[in-house]
């Protein structure tokens, strides 16, 4: 008996995920660009991957492992959330985006603490890169994550370089099936101690990037921890990156982690975040 109750949960999972991976498909489709998709049931580990063995730009995607090394140096004791970071007009440049730049237009002085909430929650570049300048630059950060055993993603690029030319932001490429694993592993609690891992789900909860993205369709009131990553448009009008990962709870209290990338991809910017949010609506009915 238990075995046929067993076969007949295999047959329905089975079932869920080809009807899922035919609307992504389907979804995919509407991009003129690629697109690439990556989901796990954090309860059973049930995963779906679409088009995962593409490589995309993470663009300020990456501000999530770079807060997952800055707050494990926390951890080892060799940074302080309370230590002051001094704010100039060497760091905070003008022609990037920057929530931080505009609190403190004449500089002055920060909390480490303050300087991670305004990168991860707003997506601040000057942040990140003072983040990036602390950790002594991008490779570290990358190191970070390969010690973590995710080996599908690079790190190379600072965003004041990525500011320099359209194709550097590619040297920040990630496989969303490594991004999906580096969603599993913050969310099973194997990174950070519990008051960082608090912080930082408080952090990404609270991102005010891309409300039309993953979280576009969903219930109101759905708990929703993502970062979002965005690039410009070049001159034949693709954008490098419309990007959105995070963490989704359903309505049984359970959790599924969803990565979408859409990258090279020619649209208006809504278009674009509108089939995000269709794949994440989907995946919340389906996982």
């Amino acid at each position: 008996m238990r075995s046929f109750a067993l076969l007949l949960l295999l047959a329905f999972s089975f079932n869920t995920q080809a009807q899922l991976r035919k609307k992504i498909k389907s979804l995919a489709a509407t991009v003129d660009g690629q697109v690439g998709v990556a989901i796990m049931d954090l309860s059973t580990k049930d995963t779906l991957l679409y088009n995962t063995n593409g490589i995309f730009a993470m663009q300020s995607v990456y501000k999530f492992p770079l807060a997952l090394a800055v707050l494990t140096k926390v951890d080892q004791g060799k940074l302080k959330l309370n230590q002051k970071i001094k704010l100039t007009k060497a760091n905070l440049l003008p022609d990037t985006w920057s929530p931080l730049r505009d609190k403190y237009p004449n500089g002055g002085e920060v909390t480490l603490e303050e300087v991670l909430m305004y990168t991860v929650t707003h997506s601040d570049n000057n942040g990140c890169d003072i983040l990036f300048n602390i950790m002594k630059g991008p490779k570290y950060v990358h190191k970070y994550v390969e010690s973590l055993g995710v080996k599908e993603m690079a790190i190379e690029a600072t965003e004041a370089e990525m500011h320099t030319a359209w194709d550097i932001q590619f040297s920040n490429w990630c496989k969303p099936r490594a991004m999906l694993r580096l969603l599993e592993l913050f969310y099973d609690k194997k990174l950070l101690s519990p008051a960082s891992q608090e912080l930082l789900w408080k952090m990404m909860e609270e991102t005010s990037t891309g409300p039309n993205r993953i979280k576009g369709l969903l219930p109101e009131g759905t708990e929703v921890l993502h970062r979002t990553g965005l690039s410009d448009r070049n001159t034949d009008g693709k954008w490098g990156a419309v990007n959105d990962v995070g963490i989704v709870r359903r309505p049984d209290g359970k959790y599924f982690a969803i990565v979408v990338y859409v990258g090279r991809a020619k649209g208006e910017l809504s278009e674009l975040e509108k089939a995000i949010a269709e794949i994440a609506l989907a995946s919340y009915k389906s996982f």
